[in-house]
């Protein structure tokens, strides 16, 4: 397909998973609204539809909870059929929401949504700030220990089944958990999709938090689960930075932010583990996690610059046919098509390629880029992509992929926020 013409296709995916006031990351697998592929989609319609762009954004944060936290799923439809459904989170919301978040990537899309029209988006980049303002001051305030960013769900990362979390996964119980049937392997192939014993874990943890009333305090004491995340930590880094800059422009105080940042960079060493890269951990042990994946080359999108990661990723820049590969191939977990323990990701590629352009790191972000364009021009807009042979897996027609298309990848974008 002409690149012109999959300018136009990723528009019609956009178009064709809106239900009007927000997004579905696909049809059928996901037909909800998701946190972060809402942040993605806005970012994409901002290249053609900026009024459409603005509208996702706030219909995410009309589901803000008092406390600041911005779930990571909304049912705004009946949730007939699908598992785990409202009646499955108990949160006692309306609309129904889940009861954990998602990586904070909104705050860098508002900026690149109110980058696209200045005039346009300053009133709603004004009305959004407060809002974002509280998310960030919920993660520094609940989820923030020693600097770093704790979650209490692998689903929180939006890496679900991601190594990271295989040895803090050991130890919840599943004992309470009944059977279930899961719609996920309806749509995609078991082999793709996380395992069921991963996905019994997944489930105690959801019924330990709504048990808990979703009261922080209570998760953060007796949670089976809580692990400080790397790649949310640099994530959540990043986004204090555009909020910063979108204080600057909107006249808003800096002095909190500000503080955020400063803790949060100094908290980024501790993720770095003695074998030489930035690495989650677990809070319960307190030991590294032993997995190198994409969310650790996000250090230079959070601006944090470092040699030794740099030669980590030309060595596995070496070692697949298309970066960025969601684990380390030289890891003994490596699968090229199990979901976020192997494959590529258009969204994360979008990241971390944009952090290497900005730390000068040219000819390895032009990489990335390349290497996404291709994928989706071989393949369309998926889900992930094989990182050996770029074989399309997990869902097709996929929001956030079209929108990275329409925002980074293409020759036609700019390629970066």
């Amino acid at each position: 397909m002409p690149l012109e013409e999959l300018d136009r296709a990723a528009e019609q995916v956009l178009r064709d998973n809106d239900r009007g006031r927000y997004t579905v990351p696909t049809d059928i697998l996901y037909p909800f609204q998701w946190n972060w592929d809402s942040a993605f989609a806005a970012w994409g319609f901002s290249r053609f539809d900026i009024p459409r762009a603005w509208v996702e954004l706030e219909t995410l944060f009309a589901a803000q909870w008092e406390n600041g936290m911005v779930p990571h799923m909304i049912f705004h439809e009946a949730a007939l059929g699908y598992f785990p459904g409202p009646d499955v989170w108990g949160t006692g919301r309306e609309p129904p929401t889940s009861g954990i978040t998602q990586p904070p990537v909104a705050a860098t899309m508002v900026r690149a949504v109110y980058q696209a029209d200045p005039g346009q988006g300053h009133p709603h980049a004004d009305r959004l700030f407060e809002p974002l303002l509280r998310w960030h001051r919920w993660f520094m305030t609940e989820r923030v220990e020693d600097g770093m960013v704790a979650i209490t769900h692998p689903w929180e990362t939006g890496r679900d089944n991601a190594v990271d979390w295989d040895a803090a996964m050991a130890a919840v119980d599943t004992t309470g958990v009944a059977e279930y049937k899961r719609r996920d392997l309806e749509q995609v192939a078991a082999e793709q999709r996380p395992t069921k014993a991963e996905y019994d874990r997944y489930l105690a943890m959801v019924y330990f938090g709504r048990e808990s009333g979703w009261d922080e305090a209570a998760i953060r004491e007796r949670g089976p689960f809580r692990v400080a995340d790397v790649g949310m930590t640099f994530i959540l880094l990043r986004a204090c930075r555009d909020l910063r800059a979108l204080a600057d422009v909107l006249g808003r105080p800096t002095e909190e932010i500000d503080g955020w940042i400063a803790k949060l960079q100094a908290g980024a060493g501790n993720h770095w583990n003695p074998d030489g890269y930035y690495d989650s951990r677990d809070l319960r042990s307190g030991d590294f996690v032993g997995a190198l994946g994409n969310a650790g080359f996000l250090c230079w999108y959070a601006g944090i610059d470092n040699d030794r990661m740099r030669a980590h990723f030309e060595r596995i820049c070496g070692r697949v046919r298309y970066t960025v590969p969601s684990l380390d191939p030289d890891h003994p977990e490596f699968d090229p098509l199990r979901y976020w323990r192997g494959p590529v990701w258009a969204v994360v590629n979008a990241l971390v390629g944009i952090g290497l352009a900005e730390a000068g790191h040219g000819a390895l972000a032009d990489r990335v880029r390349r290497d996404t364009r291709a994928l989706i021009e071989g393949a369309g807009f998926h889900e992930y992509f094989s990182p050996t042979d770029g074989t399309a897996a997990g869902g097709g027609h996929f929001t956030w992929t079209a929108a990275i298309w329409r925002a980074w990848a293409s020759p036609q974008a700019e390629g970066g926020i």
